[in-house]
């Protein structure tokens, strides 16, 4: 799960001076911003559902190609940075544009959690005693967190060159262990008593399987690249999302099922390094501990490219006056460093709020968390882009809201309430309350907004009914 950064309009260069993106870069975008430490610890998770949790996969990466197509075509109809939120504020005003910025930075922020766990599970691998002692697990997590904070306050160019390292090596033990576990499958780890073990029906463990599996997919949005930057941009941008998230979604699926097949399911269920684990199987200790250090970097990677956004998304709201100020200052480095901090402290009270579940509880709720905060933004953007389409017409006359938007749009809208409902109801009720916690800060921005002002306020005429 690792974001692309939007440029801003002041640091852009001309279109006339840069290489147009055909498809297949632009493909290659889409999988490596999506591709994060989702996938490292995830095999576990749907373990403990069983084989059911493979259509959790099929129906997420159909329900995501849908996000993608939606998200590419909002990048032609408002080519501005912010993403979901700006979508929002547009076609649905400004107090809908700051309800999604705070839960897209909630997603934010909660999502960085789940990456430090995922990695921390992978550190045990060299440090059992991680794992062991939830105290000391917690205390590595958070010190991750601080230093990719560092990192991040430093410049933009000190965090971009360790995205650069990190990303050239992250999908190396990915595929190493993928690929090779084909060979060794058991086919009796996907027998009928396997199907699902969760206790639960088939209709909602299918759910909560692809609410999990969603996490995954996060970061599909920042593919939606400037249209000026891309070679024939109505063609491209849909043609790469659907192919980048396709792609991805493969490899998900031939990965968990490389895993499943391998290692007997009570045994997956209860791993912290599923990967590692597989690659002991295949080829000894040397195998484990090479994946080990490619998922920690790969970890490490995510959460540095998300610990940008998480400052980003709350600065294009602050500029706009529907964030506090201090979102919206820079400081010497340029970068946005008050809210990359308050962040990092929002993340690291999650994360020691939550390590006495266990590690994979740990990870389930914040993965579900994350996912339920960031459906908002996604539900909101298809309205949105009805919103917007609707009665319009482009250059030629021709009706921007085809019959093919109106499908794809009301699919994804269904998708992504479906998608909210299969969090669970805890992670509905937490999330929720986390998104009306902001109406008080929307409140007391638009108070100091209009403190000073002298005009007299008078309200409207109302004639009551008996």
């Amino acid at each position: 799960m690792t974001q692309a950064v939007p440029l801003s309009a002041e640091n852009a260069v001309t279109a006339s001076n840069k290489k147009k993106l055909g498809v297949w870069m632009c493909s290659a975008l889409v999988v490596g911003n999506m591709i994060g430490s989702g996938i490292f610890l995830l095999p576990a998770t749907l373990a403990s559902y069983g084989t059911i949790s493979l259509g959790g996969w099929l129906f997420t990466g159909a329900g995501a190609v849908l996000l993608a197509l939606v998200f590419s075509r909002m990048s032609q109809v408002v080519p501005s940075t912010g993403g979901p939120y700006t979508y929002s504020r547009v076609g649905l005003g400004k107090f809908m544009g700051f309800l999604i910025a705070w839960g897209y930075w909630i997603g934010l922020w909660s999502g960085n959690a789940a990456i430090v766990v995922a990695m921390v599970g992978y550190l045990g691998i060299f440090f059992p005693q991680v794992v062991e002692n939830p105290m000391l697990g917690a205390g590595v997590a958070i010190s991750a967190i601080w230093l990719i904070t560092w990192v991040n306050c430093r410049g933009v160019q000190s965090a971009g060159k360790f995205q650069l390292i990190t990303t050239i090596l992250k999908l190396l033990p990915l595929a190493l262990v993928t690929f090779a576990g084909l060979f060794y499958i058991n086919p009796e780890h996907f027998s009928a008593a396997n199907f699902n073990i969760s206790g639960e029906g088939n209709f909602a463990a299918l759910s909560s399987t692809a609410a999990l599996c969603l996490w995954a997919f996060l970061g599909l949005e920042s593919a939606c690249v400037p249209s000026e930057d891309v070679e024939n941009p109505k063609r491209t941008i849909p043609m790469a999302t659907t192919l980048g998230t396709l792609f991805a979604a493969v490899l998900y699926i031939i990965a968990t099922v490389s895993l499943m097949g391998l290692i007997d399911p009570s045994t997956l269920a209860n791993s912290t390094a599923p990967f590692a684990d597989a690659a002991n199987q295949l080829v000894g200790p040397a195998g484990a501990m090479i994946v080990g250090l490619g998922a920690i970097i790969s970890c490490l990677g995510a959460l540095n490219g998300w610990t940008l956004m998480a400052a980003q998304i709350p600065m294009a709201a602050s500029r706009d006056g529907l964030f506090p100020s201090i979102f919206g200052k820079l400081s010497s480095k340029g970068v946005p460093a008050g809210g990359i901090i308050i962040s990092s402290i929002l993340v690291s009270l999650l994360v020691a709020a939550n390590f006495n579940k266990g590690l994979v509880g740990a990870f389930n709720f914040i993965i579900s968390l994350a996912v339920m905060t960031t459906l908002l933004p996604y539900t909101m953007t298809t309205i949105s882009k009805l919103v917007l389409m609707m009665g319009r017409h482009d250059k030629s006359g021709k009706p921007m809201l085809e019959t093919k938007d109106i499908v794809i749009t009301s699919l994804a809208f269904l998708y992504s309430l479906w998608a909210l409902a299969g969090s669970g109801q805890e992670t509905v009720y937490w999330g929720f309350l986390l998104l009306i916690a902001g109406i008080p800060v929307y409140a007391l921005i638009e108070w100091q907004k209009r403190k000073g002002q002298s005009e007299e306020f008078v309200l409207p005429a109302v004639t009551l009914q008996d």
